[in-house]
């Protein structure tokens, strides 16, 4: 039996649902699709069907074949066909129902920050399929992103998992670079969630652009001649967009460990959901950061 409603000034706010005939929500993949990417963006969108019940949550590839990994052009193409479908079922059935208005979907980039190239080629593959969605802006920077790295540099053994318990960690590094791609927007980006990191950590943070040579090893040297000499490279990328083999190389130029990309953690499908529900103006619970400690 459901319990019931908790009266008072203190009672739990109201679930919130999504609106029967809302938009879906698409998922834009940037990176060479794989099992494993595919898993990831199956999970940021579990997370975010989670947090918003009815949610119509779809995946597309930027770089997809149509097949087994469907582009962003096609998705949306099937999804317009889709509602136009339902619409027209209901009318013959004799509901009275008003013509679909608005856009068919909202595209969210699974991008940590700025990448002008692959948005651009997001744009383009909204324009090029006509149909009416509302491409939003990319996930950070946000507090929840610089709570994402700290956890991924903890499970490295780069970081304290918690400063207020005062857990010791031998190898915990005392100078973070953090590693962008998509040029000096990007690392700009960065270094807005770094600042955030910086007063979790108690530790400087420098951003630096892992695509642009010789850009890691330099940020390695200013953080070294300022005093800092255990360093810790931290990727403020996703997954998908983010190229292993320049990582490393770029851990080996400048001689430090590397901590993992941002994956699946729950904070990318509750700020996916976040654009999704703010680019249709829906007000749930605003995803929070955790407290500095």
């Amino acid at each position: 039996m459901p319990r019931p409603r908790q009266s008072g000034r203190h009672r739990r706010p109201e679930p919130l649902a999504a609106p029967e005939g809302a938009p879906a929500l698409v998922l834009a993949v940037p990176g060479t699709p794989s099992g494993a990417v595919r898993s990831l963006a199956d999970e940021v969108v579990s997370i975010a069907r989670s947090e918003l019940p009815g949610l119509d949550a779809r995946i597309a590839y930027l770089d997809g074949d149509d097949s087994e990994f469907p582009t962003l052009q096609s998705v949306l193409v099937h999804t317009a066909e889709e509602r136009t479908a339902r619409f027209e079922q209901a009318r013959a059935a004799g509901v009275d129902v008003r013509e679909p208005e608005g856009p068919v979907a909202v595209v969210v980039p699974l991008l940590a920050g700025p990448d002008n190239a692959l948005l651009r080629r997001i744009r383009q593959a909204v324009m090029e399929s006509r149909v009416a969605a509302e491409l939003t802006d990319v996930l950070g920077p946000h507090p929840l992103l610089a709570e994402a790295l700290h956890v991924r540099l903890s499970e490295a053994g780069l970081a304290r998992a918690d400063r207020a318990r005062l857990f010791t960690v031998a190898t915990a590094a005392d100078g973070i670079i953090l590693a962008s791609v998509g040029g000096e927007e990007a690392v700009q980006a960065a270094g807005i969630t770094g600042m955030l990191l910086a007063a979790r950590l108690a530790v400087p943070v420098m951003a630096a652009a892992l695509d642009e040579e010789g850009a890691i090893a330099s940020t390695a040297e200013q953080l070294r001649s300022s005093g800092s000499q255990q360093l810790a490279l931290a990727p403020y990328l996703i997954g998908p967009e983010l190229d292993s083999t320049l990582l490393d190389a770029a851990a080996k130029e400048a001689g430090c460990s590397a901590a993992e990309g941002l994956g699946a953690y729950p904070a990318i499908g509750k700020l996916a959901l976040s654009k999704y529900t703010t680019a249709l103006g829906i007000a749930p619970q605003q995803p929070q950061g955790a407290p500095v400690r």
